[in-house]
């Protein structure tokens, strides 16, 4: 696939600012302008971005309806009242769920907690779910990473002699929930300073609360951090503010001191005792616990999170594994038939979309399956497959900032129901009107979509010489961690570099490339996945311009740095 490279430069302002926090901090203008593009022009702003503090985290009390909701947790907990603990099927919903479950059981016992099926009740609060709760006696509910959207659900809780907090921290509608406390900083009017929590983030915000309000320790709270730092990493959100302290301080809890069963899942995936980073989480561990909602039920990562008996746990770990891989050997097998589809299609050189469907391909995985697709043809996508009730489901995926919500939202006459945001998005409809929205979705992302959105872009922060990859550069990199959304792993340029002496194809197929470049003074190795082809172009002694992050590599004990490759084009080829 061809990228655009976007080289990211310093307004003449940052430049200022750089040169002088370089000389403050007696590092590299190079290493400065990292930290200048994330805002942090000042040794006492960037001494509190490269050491969180928990004290940087903000008052639970700030957040609209908080006092409402610790009220009636401590109500609910002087009465002996039985509280039902519900969140969704995904990490950020079951990591929510086993926090509150922990959070709670250290001083309380009659609670249950309820993860809806994927397939049966669909994602948020079900009427069967409240239905649950009324049947096994439970007076409130606490309705974690889902909520804010379902007035029907809590009035029909209510009129069963049920109240609900709700902690969600998606969009809300024009109707919030007549709850007894609504906590989603996103509301109308909410003073709370951070609005970017995860859904789990939000019920540790009331855990913090209800500590505050009853002269907890705060170390109480220490042992649920490793929770929040699995939700921040798999739920996407902006790894800046409150959730770059949480995320920080949940990844040491997980390299240091991880829950029992937390345990049986590192065990599995020989992360065992090591120092975990945000990588991790995101493609070894999240996949794991989402599989459990995708092949079986969500249920699994909840008793394996809130498990305090190691037997257990690397039992549940060992059912979880092979959820994942059911779940992989599906995503390969959906993926390829879906290829297929699109190779069959004679029009499909010409169109702006993909949409593909399968009456017999499992649910669970058609949004993994839509995002393959859209690393292939680099098009809005949407997958779908048939449901129990004779309709179509599936999920759709963006690219390059195309609003696929409003592409949808074109066809909304043609869906029994759909929802979601910009870059993904879920819907069904009636069999019968497949072909028609085919017709018209694509109609309007080829009216809509611009030239630039059609191409995959590859954000560059700096153009490097490879004399200033130091070891004082990569010590400011590494305490730019942990990187994700709006503080991204930086990635940089170097051109011009020819085989040094080892360059060479890798890989079962060779489908993989280990380089060994050199500027003719500084030498340096990297991976490139998926370019072997390029193997013999370099060997000739051909310059090439290399994209790429920084990573530390150990082998045979000797720690390095090493590119971890992004694209590679001959020298004054990229455009």
């Amino acid at each position: 696939m061809k990228y655009l490279w976007q080289i990211q430069t310093l307004s003449d302002e940052q430049q200022v600012l750089r040169d002088r926090l370089a000389e403050q901090l007696h590092i590299a203008p190079v290493a400065a302008g990292l930290l200048v593009r994330r805002g942090i022009t000042t040794p006492e702003a960037a001494s509190a971005f490269v050491h969180p503090s928990m004290d940087q985290l903000h008052d639970p009390m700030l957040m609209l309806g908080m006092r409402e909701a610790e009220r009636r947790l401590t109500e609910a907990v002087d009465r002996g009242e039985k509280i039902l603990i519900y969140g969704d099927y995904d990490v950020d919903g079951t990591t929510a769920v086993a926090l509150m479950y922990r959070f709670l059981s250290a001083f309380y016992t009659n609670i249950d907690f309820y993860i809806p099926d994927r397939y049966t009740e669909g994602y948020g609060i079900s009427f069967r779910g409240v239905d649950y709760a009324h049947e096994n006696g439970c007076t409130l509910i606490i309705a974690l990473d889902c909520g804010i959207k379902s007035s029907d659900k809590v009035e029909y809780a209510r009129q069963r002699g049920i109240d609900f907090i709700i902690c969600d921290h998606h969009m809300p509608g024009n109707d919030i929930p007549q709850a007894v406390a609504v906590l989603d900083s996103k509301q109308p009017d909410d003073p709370y300073p951070f609005k970017e929590l995860s859904g789990c983030g939000v019920g540790f915000k009331l855990a913090q609360a209800y500590v505050q309000a009853h002269n907890m320790p705060a170390s109480t709270l220490t042992p649920l951090l490793e929770l929040l730092a699995m939700s921040i990493a798999s739920d996407i959100v902006p790894l800046v503010g409150e959730n770059r302290v949480l995320a920080y301080f949940g990844i040491r809890q997980i390299s240091t001191q991880p829950s029992v069963g937390l345990q049986g899942l590192l065990k599995m995936n020989g992360l065992e005792g090591q120092q975990v980073n945000i990588s991790d989480l995101v493609y070894r561990i999240g996949p794991r616990l989402n599989a459990c909602g995708r092949i079986k039920s969500g249920r699994a990562a909840v008793e394996l999170l809130i498990s305090d008996d190691a037997q257990v746990a690397e039992d549940i770990a060992k059912d979880i594994e092979q959820f994942n891989s059911d779940r992989k050997e599906l995503d390969q097998t959906i993926t390829q038939e879906a290829l297929q589809q699109l190779e069959a299609d004679p029009a499909n050189p010409d169109l702006h979309t993909n949409v593909v469907y399968g009456p017999t391909w499992h649910r669970g995985v058609l949004g993994i399956v839509a995002s393959r697709l859209t690393e292939n043809y680099y098009r809005p996508t949407i997958v779908l497959a048939d449901t129990d009730d004779g309709l179509i489901a599936g999920s759709a995926r963006s690219v390059g900032g195309f609003d696929i919500y409003s592409a949808i939202d074109s066809c909304r006459d043609l869906l029994t129901n759909f929802g979601g945001h910009v870059f993904a998005a879920g819907l069904s409809m009636l069999p019968a009107n497949l072909p028609e929205f085919k017709r018209r979705f694509e109609e309007y992302v080829a009216a809509h979509i611009t030239d630039e959105q059609q191409i995959p872009v590859l954000r560059v922060e700096e153009e490097l010489q490879l004399q200033d990859i130091d070891k004082q550069f990569y010590n400011v990199l590494r305490h730019l961690e942990p990187f994700g959304p709006e503080n991204p792993h930086p990635r940089f340029v170097t051109r011009a570099l020819i085989n040094n002496r080892y360059t060479k194809r890798v890989g079962k197929m060779g489908e993989h490339l280990k380089l060994d470049l050199t500027d003719r003074s500084v030498a340096i190795t990297g991976i490139a996945f998926g370019k072997g082809e390029m193997a013999t172009y370099i060997q000739n002694g051909n310059p090439v311009d290399v994209c790429y992050s920084l990573e530390q590599n150990t082998y045979n004990g000797v720690t390095s740095l090493q590119m971890k490759v992004e694209d590679i084009v001959p020298t004054d080829k990229q455009e």
